[in-house]
């Protein structure tokens, strides 16, 4: 993957995220309301490193990830489209209001904007996601509906695991398994994790606290 493909997979994730989810970027949550919704979320999202039984990989950080996400990978749970039976049942029991009020709440009152702070080079398996996720994780100043997970300090394991779901076709977001599939080898996928994992972040663990 060199830095000159980086515009033809932009473009064709900008066009079929924008159909995908144009849904989730039009209506508005109430963070007040998604503070008390999210608590059976907790759980599992609300403590430090906690992790999936099976297979074993850290829960994703939630706290300041972008709320058009959070309800999009919510509706992929509800629909079947990522196997996880737990978030499936969650998800199931979740109104298109309750996921917007989760998302508005676990986002905080402003998106993360964009930035170009990096720690270390950026490996050229890298530049595929960089057109969309941007080259640490951020995000790209494109108005790109709704943006992209921040990835930048999420936890590895849970990057290679996501990764290997879209390979296998097992999460079936038709853009993000073409991405995915562009990785030719597991140690390709582990490199762009760790890439992500270890940029600076915002992502916190949600706990009943956080701010």
């Amino acid at each position: 993957m060199q830095l000159g493909s980086i515009g033809r997979p932009w473009l064709f994730a900008s066009v079929v995220m924008g159909l995908s989810f144009s849904l989730a970027a039009h209506a508005t949550g109430d963070a007040a309301l998604g503070k008390k919704k999210f608590y059976t979320c907790y759980g599992c999202h609300g403590i430090d490193n906690y992790r999936n039984a099976y297979p074993d990989y850290p829960v994703p950080r939630l706290r300041h990830q972008h709320a058009a996400y959070i309800v999009s990978a919510l509706q992929e749970y509800k629909a079947g489209d990522r196997p996880h039976p737990t978030m499936h049942a969650q998800a199931s029991s979740l109104s298109t209001q309750d996921m917007e009020d989760i998302a508005a709440y676990l986002q905080g009152p402003a998106p993360i904007e964009p930035s170009s702070k990096m720690v270390g080079q950026m490996p050229p398996q890298v530049a595929t996601c960089a057109a969309c996720h941007g080259a640490n994780g951020l995000g790209v100043a494109a108005p790109l509906t709704p943006k992209p997970p921040i990835l930048a300090g999420q936890h590895e394991q849970y990057l290679i695991q996501a990764l290997d779901q879209y390979r296998s076709g097992r999460r079936k977001m038709p853009v993000m398994m073409g991405m995915a599939n562009s990785l030719k080898s597991e140690a390709d996928v582990r490199l762009v994790a760790h890439w992500f994992a270890s940029q600076p972040s915002p992502l916190a663990t949600a706990t009943p606290d956080s701010q």
